[in-house]
């Protein structure tokens, strides 16, 4: 067994059981609230803030990787200057979209009631402030990463997610849906915390801050303002479910939410292991040149995700029903419920594979200083081919018509990217 075999295999079990602890906060949801109006006005509020944290912290630590490799300068005041770009970014956003609650939920999700509207505001002010830890936590994780240091970031996202479940179940007997806000607050610190002791203890560099430019830090911004807007047409795959599902009956936010979590579930933990580690090697020997290396790397990582991802949509597709139910049916689930999330499901389980490998090309082309053609494609399969199948089979369809979208848009976003890198390097 290779070395980067066995260290891919100990970061995904990490990750199997943090993404447990982060899928099991969906089953709560679920057990605690079915698919009513109160689960509906979690994952609404949680919708924003997950897309900075995954958005904003994606694209600048990507960035700072792929600049760390290729700098000429001083690493340590490198470290130094990209985190204080990360930390002002992330309070400028969040203040800004906390200073515009009101206009931002009402343009986003406008089909709220009154009293919708309001438990999702508290939550939302809850969650929101997290999105600073976490983008920072993205940071530190990817500088651990750099160094070695895989363990201590997917630990931390253990921490994370097992933090922000358990405070939610101790303290909803008190304050009901709002102890999801809090659990996500107070999940982001401890996290934000363990990562910052994390690399105390490592002396790797100190995190003070330096607020002078520089040409690292101007080329940090070129790499990742492409990657931004293509993490965010990503991303942006969640924000249209929750628009449309909003236009359909009572339960559908969280139906869908429910469905593409669980479809997520292998997705993420098989993407994640392979991708932490090859990722900073990857941008290591892009740096060197040694493309041999290189498209080695991309035929493993790839017959990884197939040997993976392959075999977990077929069992997932056949056996759908009763893994919806053994997942989500307890508590205060309906059989509607089920009725509701079984049909996603099953549709969902088809873009496993195209959006692993869309995530995973994508770094190539990150690593290769090429990160307009991800944007590219992604804005036309997100908001060109996605929404047209979502409306074109709405009124057959329904809300299935929502996970349609995104098999078809996701496969033909894959094909675009692999056409791409094959002839464009030989991938």
């Amino acid at each position: 067994m290779s070395k980067m075999l066995k260290i891919i295999g100990a970061v995904a079990v990490i990750n199997i059981v943090a993404r447990l602890f982060g899928f099991l906060r969906e089953v709560v949801i679920s057990n605690q609230y079915g698919t009513s109006n109160a689960a509906d006005a979690i994952i609404t509020a949680y919708t924003i803030p997950n897309f900075i944290y995954l958005v904003l912290g994606g694209a600048l630590t990507t960035a700072f990787i792929s600049v760390y490799h290729s700098t000429q300068s001083d690493k340590a005041m490198y470290v130094r200057k990209s985190f204080t770009t990360v930390l002002v970014s992330a309070v400028a956003i969040t203040a800004l979209l906390m200073a515009f609650t009101d206009p931002l939920l009402h343009m986003m999700f406008e089909d709220l009631t009154e009293k919708e509207f309001a438990m999702t505001r508290n939550l939302y002010l809850w969650m929101m402030p997290s999105s600073i830890i976490l983008v920072l936590s993205t940071w530190m994780s990817g500088l651990l990463n750099v160094n070695g240091k895989f363990n201590l970031s997917s630990i931390s996202v253990l921490l994370y997610n097992a933090s922000f479940v358990g405070i939610a179940v101790l303290l909803t007997g008190y304050f009901g849906p709002e102890s999801y806000g809090i659990g996500a607050l107070f999940g982001a610190l401890l996290m934000g915390v363990f990562l910052y002791v994390g690399l105390r203890k490592s002396r790797l560099y100190s995190l003070k801050p330096s607020f002078a430019m520089s040409d690292d830090v101007k080329r940090l911004w070129v790499i990742a303002l492409p990657i931004l807007f293509g993490g965010a047409s990503l991303q942006f795959y969640f924000i249209i479910h929750r628009i449309v599902a909003a236009g359909l009956e009572e339960g559908t936010i969280s139906a869908v939410n429910f469905a593409s979590k669980l479809t997520g579930f292998p997705q993420a933990i098989m993407m994640t292991a392979v991708t932490t580690v090859i990722y900073p090697l990857l941008s290591k020997k892009e740096g060197e040149g040694d493309m041999e290396t290189v498209r080695a790397l991309y035929k493993k990582g790839m017959l990884y995700l197939v040997a993976l991802l392959v075999p977990a949509t077929v069992v997932a597709y056949f056996l759908a029903d009763p893994l919806v139910r053994l997942v989500y049916g307890h508590g205060e689930a309906t059989e509607e419920s089920m009725l509701l999330i079984v049909p996603l499901f099953r549709v969902f389980t088809l873009s496993m594979f195209f959006l692993a490998a869309n995530t995973y090309i994508t770094r190539f082309y990150y690593a290769k200083g090429n990160s307009m053609a991800p944007v590219i494609f992604s804005l036309i399969s997100v908001f060109g081919i996605n929404i047209a199948v979502i409306y074109a089979m709405m009124e057959e369809y329904g809300a299935s018509a929502i996970a349609y979208g995104t098999v078809i848009s996701a496969a033909l976003n894959f094909v675009m990217l692999a056409i791409y890198a094959r002839v464009k390097w030989k991938l």
